[in-house]
């Protein structure tokens, strides 16, 4: 169970669910950026349907209903995430998923696996147990492949009965045309930097200083979600104003113990700034002071494109360390002074 699920629901969020518990479709997609709260959003939405005395705010909390979605035992809710995702929100996988796993027969899978998706259109198909709705949550949506997204095509457009489906995702565009022209879109709001700042203090124990929640936000890029991560690597604003000029000179700085998602999300935030001072924009995660000497942008830009492409794998399970010594050797370069030659031909 994520905290956020423990406790009320963010404002700006609880603003959405208001307006989208008013919406009388029976296919949501929650759209935007990671760190704005869809799943959460769409645990509220169908915590809402299912509740047996909902209120105008979303669902009461103290009902039976209530108690077994927040169990995981709702036999009128399916959810539908992948292998690697449902035990971080704690969700169990189905037994014989479970018990491949278990025996190693295969590893959890990152995408949502057709097996699911056809586990989830048998879902509808059965009676209602106890609620006014049966309800299919679907997070992350994108991690639906081909062959699971059409096999909800159908079910999707036409659902048996009273059924709901709320789909969260952080990358629409990844998803097949075909599922988001059968879903009424809603994009999610971005809450204030002060609203942001206010619940992170209430949110977060014991509570930061205005300083630490603003750097949090800041290396988060304004995403209150994402900022709880940072808050969990107990981030401070004198090691974050410190990474770019240590990567510019092929250090990890205070990134050590950080696994390599992080730190290559963090190398091109860095890439991201030096760009934009480069051209006289101010940048977005650090302050300006903070950067190091820019090189020429074209040596900016030709190293914002490797560190994409690395992205793309950095799931995969290389040596960690090595992969980080490369990149950081890369930055090295990347920021190095160039090397001149003097009269007599030598370098200087």
């Amino acid at each position: 169970m994520s905290d956020t699920e423990q406790g009320a629901l963010a404002p700006w969020l609880q603003t959405q669910l208001l307006q989208l518990l008013t919406q009388r479709g029976h296919a949501l997609l929650l759209s935007g950026p990671p760190g704005l709260g869809q799943y959460e959003l769409a645990y509220a939405l169908a915590q809402a349907w299912l509740c047996d005395a909902p209120t105008p705010q979303g669902a009461c909390g103290q009902c039976a209903s209530c108690h077994s979605v927040a169990v995981r035992a709702h036999p009128d809710l399916h959810v539908l995430m992948p292998e690697t995702v449902a035990p971080e929100l704690g969700w169990p996988l189905p037994p014989a998923a479970q018990d491949a796993i278990d025996k190693k027969e295969r590893k959890p899978s990152r995408w949502i696996r057709v097996d699911a998706a056809r586990a989830a259109v048998a879902f509808t198909q059965m009676t209602k147990a106890r609620s006014r709705f049966q309800v299919v949550l679907i997070y992350p949506a994108q991690r639906l492949n081909v062959e699971s997204a059409n096999t909800l095509l159908k079910t999707l457009e036409e659902p048996p009965g009273d059924v709901r489906f709320v789909l969260a995702t952080e990358a629409a565009h990844m998803l097949l045309p075909t599922i988001r022209s059968r879903c009424l879109t809603h994009t999610m709001s971005w809450p204030t930097p002060e609203m942001s700042q206010a619940w992170l203090s209430h949110t977060v124990q014991p509570a930061p200083d205005a300083a630490t929640a603003h750097t949090w936000l800041r290396a988060a890029g304004g995403r209150p979600m994402d900022a709880l991560l940072w808050a969990e690597r107990g981030l401070t604003s004198a090691q974050w104003s410190a990474l770019p000029k240590a990567v510019a000179k092929g250090q990890l700085g205070g990134m050590q113990d950080w696994d390599s998602p992080a730190i290559l999300d963090t190398m091109q935030k860095i890439a991201h700034d030096t760009q934009a001072a480069w051209v006289g924009a101010p940048p977005r995660f650090f302050d300006a002071a903070d950067l190091p000497e820019l090189p020429h942008l074209r040596a900016l830009e030709q190293w914002a494109l490797r560190l994409a492409n690395w992205r793309r794998t950095v799931e995969h399970p290389y040596n960690a360390s090595l992969q980080t010594e490369a990149w950081m050797a890369d930055a090295a370069m990347v920021f190095a002074p160039p090397v001149r030659a003097g009269r007599a031909g030598l370098k200087v």
